[in-house]
């Protein structure tokens, strides 16, 4: 849960790192900053921040901002009915992600573990985009990311997303944010 003072602190120092990364927002857009902090309570630690340009039944554009060293935790998105789960591509715009997916395990990865939720990241096949790279994640992939010193911003580019659908291998995580007014 998030109280609606964080919600809004976090929300402006997102909006601070897209001016950074020279990505323009209306003010609409600003104000619906979606602040995903996963029901943990460590924002700062597992989380991500996110603004949707569209998602139809086709197709799907977001940005995605990363706190530096900040973590989205692991997750999959499943098939679902004849849908066989989410594709999506990572471009980096700002800053440097680390991105861990299914595949041959990278020996001392850089990525730090989220201290407490280490048994939950399983996947170690590291990924690291610099401004201007990419990588496509295939549907039905176990993946998580995490932002590097400056953070990060990315743009994602997928199929039709159902958030509401993820499957996380931590069995805590709530994937609607609970806000809690102050």
């Amino acid at each position: 849960m998030i109280k609606r003072s964080e919600l809004q602190i976090a929300r402006q120092r997102t909006a601070e790192l897209f001016r950074h990364a020279g990505i323009v927002l209306s003010e609409e857009e600003k104000e619906r900053i979606e602040i995903a902090e996963f029901g943990l309570g460590q924002l700062e630690r597992q989380g991500l921040k996110l603004v949707t340009y569209v998602n139809t039944d086709r197709y799907c554009a977001k940005e995605l901002v990363l706190f530096p060293g900040q973590t989205c935790p692991e997750h999959k998105h499943p098939p679902i009915g004849d849908d066989p789960g989410k594709m999506e591509t990572f471009r980096c715009r700002y800053g440097s992600v680390l991105l861990y997916v299914e595949g041959e395990p990278t020996p001392d990865i850089r990525a730090l573990l989220p201290e407490g939720s280490e048994k939950y990241y399983t996947v170690f096949h590291e990924i690291v985009l610099m401004p201007g790279q990419q990588y496509t994640i295939p549907p039905n992939t176990l993946h998580w990311f995490q932002g590097g010193d400056e953070g990060a911003v990315v743009s994602e580019f997928s199929s039709t997303s159902r958030d509401e659908f993820d499957v996380f291998t931590d069995p805590h995580i709530k994937r609607m944010p609970e806000i809690e007014e102050d």
